[in-house]
């Protein structure tokens, strides 16, 4: 890498600031980057990693909002903008955005997407804008993998495709400049991922909703170790499954059935159990597992109240010897993660 970056072993994901799920009062969210702010680590710095996606802008807007409430130093924080979604026009009252209905809530605004050169330096621009003061300085191209996904043919994914890559050329250019510290990506399909690191040079990567104590195919585990053998920085996201794991409803932003999701709900239930004969919280195991996949630099929690995010430094900075030997053993015992996984 010509640049290296030093990240703490937490960064603070921002959803709950687009009103993921749920729209939190302004007071909580203050609340939220307060205690987020009062995380220290040996890298001193705060991480926070946002998107234009999250609430078509709300985040990126509440965020800097909140820091310049705090008067936080601009040098003190570290933004990365995951980017790839633009605001656009005003919603009616009551009408979801088109972008992604359903789990967003009380958004003001729509958004639509723009992969391209010139795209993705317009989500650039308009992410400083809604910072209100502050600018990310690590980037990314977010969720390439539902870009190619959304095309209908061979000829529309190559095209596709090419258009992510003109996103990085001027990623590159801002890196160039010394606009921004470091490029990456943002993904929760690695195989995406996988191909991109082969065709552009990026600092960093984020691994989203695959590498967790539930699910961590071989395959992954190799690309990961590879990463690590390149310097590649690796941040764990969403090590919860989007809440599933921890008791929630949703599992890789998919409402759950009991009846059509009958084997991850048994799943859940001898997880539970187990923590429970242990007398440990599912959420410690889960972020215990994701920090210490391999080559895994730093893990990406996101918290909905200011107590939430109090328990998930704590749970980030204790050691591992809260959790014994044993329960691993058991774990892979009663088949709840693969026997031959060797990082624990």
């Amino acid at each position: 890498m010509s640049q290296r970056i030093t990240l703490p072993k937490l960064i603070f994901g921002t959803s709950a600031l687009g009103n993921l799920y749920v729209a939190l009062e302004d007071k909580i969210k203050l609340e939220i980057v307060t205690a987020c702010m009062q995380y220290t680590s040996a890298q001193k710095t705060v991480v926070f990693d946002c998107a234009g996606k999250y609430g078509a802008g709300l985040a990126l807007e509440t965020l800097g909002n909140c820091l310049k409430t705090l008067n936080v130093k601009p040098e003190d924080v570290l933004i990365s903008n995951k980017l790839g979604w633009y605001r656009t026009s005003e919603l009616q009252n009551g009408i979801d955005p088109t972008f992604e209905p359903g789990v967003w809530r009380n958004l003001k605004y729509d958004a639509v997407q723009k992969i391209s050169y010139g795209g993705i330096l317009e989500c650039y621009e308009q992410g400083n804008q809604l910072l209100n003061g502050y600018k990310a300085e690590l980037v990314s191209v977010h969720d390439p993998d539902e870009y190619i996904a959304g095309a209908h043919s061979q000829l529309e994914k190559d095209k596709r495709y090419n258009d992510i890559i003109e996103a990085y050329r001027a990623l590159c250019e801002l890196k160039n400049r010394d606009e921004v510290k470091a490029i990456g990506i943002g993904s929760k399909d690695w195989r995406m991922i996988k191909r991109i690191v082969n065709d552009v040079n990026i600092d960093w990567v984020m691994i989203a909703n695959s590498m967790t104590v539930h699910n961590h195919p071989q395959e992954l585990v190799t690309f990961m170790e590879e990463l690590q053998r390149r310097g590649t920085i690796i941040i764990n996201a969403a090590v919860f499954n989007g809440g599933f794991l921890i008791g929630e409803d949703y599992y890789n932003y998919r409402l759950m059935d009991p009846l059509n999701d009958q084997k991850l709900f048994e799943w859940r239930i001898g997880f539970f159990k187990l923590c429970n004969k242990y007398r440990i919280k599912p959420a410690q195991v889960c972020i215990v597992f994701g920090l210490n996949a391999p080559g895994v630099n730093s893990i990406a929690l996101n918290g909905t109240d200011v107590n939430c995010v109090k328990e998930n430094i704590e749970m980030a900075t204790v050691l591992n010897a809260v959790i014994p030997s044993s329960f691993w053993k058991e774990m892979k015992e009663h088949g709840l993660i693969d026997k031959n996984y060797t990082y624990l």
